[in-house]
């Protein structure tokens, strides 16, 4: 019963179908008649009528320009990396092998030099096909092209959806345009259009990128059995990959070759050559993305930087439209040499053996900003089952890509330098530093009155009096908090926004006691273009990954110029850079010289956490951080094992100088040996003031011992879990708030347990007892306890100086 009704469905729709067909060929018998006689008098003023509507519809396609790749060269114009949204690239008809469209005629429109976008046999053909239900059939090449060129240009899925959609209303909306487009280019035109539009599969739009990705070739080396298996393709590429289905890509190669004998395209024998022989694949991994980028990471931050600064348009639309569009490339700082020094640096000391253990470095150009080198142990991959693997930028911060950052430790108190230096300070001011101290008095940005604040060190730090010159050398924490208290909090604060510090989670620095102790969390970058101030003396550049934007075959294109600043005196500069010297000579960077001046700082966070160096010559800064990246707080760098060794806690000094050394080394090695400018003698004679009355003796000792960078703050044991500021060190920000700026100051000068400061350059003042006898002092194993917030416990954002 069921058969019989079909039968009979089949046999009612017949003349249906019959009506269809003759209607649809008396349609294109009039379009035929009306293309090539437009005014047949035999037509009669129905065929007249008709040709004149389908004249009348619109034929004015526009062409336009083909997307392409984005490509990113290094420093010596070598591409390294491609973005595309298609990966393209538009070659001319004469940089095409002629064996190429010889094989694309004879498979998809021997006639396609005869008609004028319209073939009268392939629209009966096509028309006859559809009716009966198989809508396949016979447009001619440049209806082909016109399909390409609406899907190509079609700015929502809809219309995408509409220019592919299998209906003889697309069709005929495709041959009006192709009737237009005859009557405006040459064939030649049409053609080599068709060739750089046309998807080959793969990835591969165009021939030229087709013939690199299955064969290794430009489209000009292309014999005819790679060009049979090319234009094979454009039918159905996925189907016919060569890559994935081998089988039915040689048949479909084979086709194409015997359709080239059978219009006289190829020899008999000549193809009877290639027919015998395999694909003789010799293909090239797909690009188009970072992902198969040399230099993974400095590309997806140069794409990213791109997409947020102005240098592409004035919108994110049209940055975003520019992008998607390439066809330009894009001169990047990037030295490969630079870049190879770090890499090897990071990869020797903390090698990606599928560890959660990271190690994170920038390098920086003083005086430009030019970006040199990003590098990390971790690959770059988004596996998330293999923990040596990741696709974040270690390196920067979040917005480019990164992460919300890593609490700097020590390396901060270069900041606290500078603004004693700048309030006119020199490097004999002292204090009476011993093992443990509390500060009092202290003041934010807001004058918020922050709560008294519990510091000591830890390691083998002499206590004593401490000038700048001998607690730089140690990194004595005593110390430096009392300098802050003396220049001031929000001074100190101020300093670092005018380096060129700020968060990496894009919020307003924190503005907390245990600032000088580097409770802020920065990336790499951030801090490498921050010491690169002071290598600049004084002049800070906004870091920039690019040096110039070019497009077109004149290479027309955008210079991008560094934005820089003086944001620092020049004899400040100066004096920091002196200073930042010590550490080299028997301090916590002791053993780390790379044969050249050089000034640097070591930090390692509360708890081990994070660990850091950051240091630069006159030409060259570079800052490394050292981590784990489940989060330091609950995975710190304590009783772990990194590329086979054992270390009970990881310092400043242990990995991160290490791997600043060896990447200066060999990233300096074919730059000038220049020195620092001379200290200025408006701070004293810093040989004079190399050490106080607690000598220096102690001040190297920890790194040499191994225990070579940097204490804590109030004592505690264990982290605090301070909400809003997980990667706080032991208390900070957990202490009660602060007292209401009404109250009564206590005494910023005295009080302190064994705080008391002297004058600059003078005598040291009384101190506390505690200080004889306390051998648990030196560097700051995070160094950050006690931290009052601001008012109310919000973050109070630093001036920016200028």
């Amino acid at each position: 019963m069921a058969g019989s009704t079909g039968r009979g469905a089949s046999r009612a729709g017949r003349p249906r179908a019959l009506a269809r067909l003759l209607s649809v060929s008396v349609l294109a018998g009039v379009l035929a008649a009306a293309l090539v006689l437009p005014w047949a008098g035999a037509l009669g003023v129905l065929g007249r009528d008709t040709a004149a509507l389908f004249m009348a519809m619109p034929a004015d396609l526009e062409v336009p320009h083909l997307s392409e790749r984005v490509v990113l060269t290094d420093v010596d114009g070598r591409p390294f990396g491609e973005i595309a949204e298609r990966e393209r690239e538009v070659v001319s008809l004469d940089e095409v092998s002629p064996w190429v469209p010889a094989a694309l005629l004879a498979i998809e429109d021997d006639r396609f030099h005869e008609h004028h976008g319209f073939d009268p046999r392939g629209v009966l053909r096509a028309a006859v096909l559809t009716v009966l239900g198989d809508t396949q059939g016979g447009s001619t090449l440049t209806q082909q092209y016109v399909k390409n060129l609406l899907i190509e240009s079609a700015d929502t899925e809809e219309e995408a959806a509409r220019a592919s959609e299998r209906s003889l209303a697309r069709k005929l909306v495709e041959l009006r345009y192709a009737v237009g487009l005859e009557r405006r280019l040459a064939k030649d035109e049409i053609l080599e259009g068709y060739l750089n539009l046309a998807y080959f599969g793969a990835g591969a739009h165009g021939i030229e990128i087709a013939a690199r990705r299955y064969f290794s070739v430009p489209a000009a080396d292309l014999d005819p059995g790679q060009a049979a298996t090319l234009v094979g393709l454009v039918r159905a590429p996925s189907y016919y990959d060569p890559l994935t289905n081998p089988g039915a890509a040689r048949e479909r190669r084979d086709l194409v070759l015997e359709r080239m004998v059978a219009v006289g395209r190829i020899g008999r024998a000549e193809a009877d050559g290639y027919l015998a022989g395999d694909l003789g694949l010799a293909p090239t991994p797909r690009g188009g993305s970072c992902y198969h980028s040399e230099y993974p990471f400095f590309c997806d931050y140069v794409t990213r930087w791109l997409l947020r600064t102005d240098v592409l348009g004035g919108t994110e639309e049209e940055r975003l439209a520019v992008m998607r569009q390439g066809g330009i490339t894009v001169r990047t700082t990037l030295d490969p040499r630079m870049q190879a020094a770090a890499q090897e640096a990071v990869d020797r000391h903390v090698p990606s053996d599928g560890s959660t253990r990271f190690a994170a470095e920038a390098v920086v150009e003083p005086g430009t900003g030019r970006v040199r080198a990003l590098a990390q142990n971790l690959r770059y991959g988004f596996d998330e089952a293999d923990p040596g693997t990741t696709a974040i930028n270690l390196a920067v911060d979040r917005r480019d890509g990164g992460t919300t950052g890593y609490q700097a430790g020590s390396t901060f108190k270069t900041f606290t330098l500078a603004a004693a230096l700048d309030a006119g300070m020199g490097y004999g001011t002292s204090f009476r530093s011993p093992g443990t101290i509390s500060i009092s008095g202290l003041r934010n940005c807001d004058g918020g009155r922050m709560e008294p604040w519990d510091v000591r060190n830890v390691g083998e730090s002499s206590s004593g009096s401490h000038t700048m010159v001998s607690a730089t050398r140690g990194s004595v924490n005593t110390y430096f908090a009392q300098l802050q208290r003396k220049v001031g909090l929000c001074e100190t604060a101020t300093m670092a926004e005018r380096a060129g510090v700020h968060r990496a989670d894009g919020e307003p620095l924190g503005v907390w006691s245990s600032f000088t102790l580097g409770d802020q969390e920065v990336s790499p970058l951030t801090l490498a273009a921050a010491y690169a101030t002071f290598a600049a003396r004084g002049v800070h550049c906004v870091p920039v990954p690019v040096t110039a934007v070019v497009a077109g075959e004149g290479r027309e294109g955008v210079e991008v110029r560094s934005e820089c600043e003086r944001r620092v005196e020049q004899r400040v500069a100066d004096g920091v850079n002196r200073l930042l010297q010590e550490p080299f000579d028997g301090g916590t960077a002791n053993g780390l010289g790379i044969g050249r001046p050089a000034a640097g700082k070591t930090g390692t966070t509360d708890g081990a956490a994070y660990a850091w160096f950051a240091g630069y010559t006159p030409n060259l800064a570079a800052a490394v951080a050292v981590g784990d990246v489940r989060g330091g707080e609950r995975h710190p760098l304590q009783g772990v094992t990194i590329g086979g060794r054992y270390y009970g806690i990881v310092y400043g000094g242990t990995l991160p100088g290490p791997i600043w050394r060896d990447t200066m080394s060999g990233a300096t090695a074919s730059l000038p040996a220049e020195g620092f400018a001379g200290s200025p003698k408006a701070f004293g004679d810093p040989d004079a003031e190399s050490s106080g009355d607690g000598g220096d003796g102690g001040a190297g000792a920890a790194e040499r011992t191994g225990a070579s960078d940097e204490g804590g703050t109030s004592g505690h044991a264990e982290p605090s879990g301070h909400a809003g500021n997980a990667d706080s060190p032991e208390g900070a920000g957990d202490a009660e708030p602060p007292e209401s700026a009404g109250e009564a100051e206590d005494d910023a000068e005295a009080g302190d347990a064994g705080g008391a400061e002297t004058s600059e350059g003078g005598q040291s003042g009384t101190g506390d007892a505690d200080d004889a006898g306390d051998e648990d002092a030196s560097e700051e194993v995070g160094g950050l306890g006690g931290a009052g917030e601001a008012e109310g416990g919000t973050r109070s954002e630093g001036s920016a100086g200028g």
